[in-house]
């Protein structure tokens, strides 16, 4: 993963490419809505080019253009607990039918992301 841009703010944008193995690189776009440090992160969630301009999904063309996720953090008894939800905006009936579909490989590729992040926290 290579960052191009990162303004943690409001209306502030990440953007980032991903290479796969056979290196077809992916960008896609956050666009910050809400910071509240530390309990609440939102952001929309887009694929792009690499200017940052909203694509379609290079592995399938109903994909919803904007996803709306919500992270919040709680903390009990010394460990944080990550809660993450999306929601498609501005969705076609089928780009909503697509993403509805698609939520077990969603699952999926948060879940191997979370499990690399902890990886990554338990050698630091």
């Amino acid at each position: 993963m290579t960052v191009s841009k990162q303004e943690l703010r409001p209306d502030g944008i990440l953007l980032y490419n991903q290479r796969s193995a056979d290196g077809h690189d992916m960008w896609v776009k956050f666009v910050y809505r809400e910071i509240s440090e530390p309990e609440k992160l939102v952001f929309t969630s887009s694929f792009s080019d690499e200017e940052g301009n909203t694509a379609r999904a290079p592995f399938n063309e109903t994909w919803p253009l904007e996803i709306l996720i919500a992270m919040t953090f709680t903390e009990q008894d010394g460990k944080t607990t990550l809660t993450l939800r999306g929601f498609p905006l501005s969705a076609t009936e089928e780009e909503l039918q697509t993403f509805e579909a698609s939520q077990e490989m969603v699952q999926q590729g948060y879940g191997g992301t979370l499990d690399q992040l902890a990886d990554y926290l338990a050698k630091a």
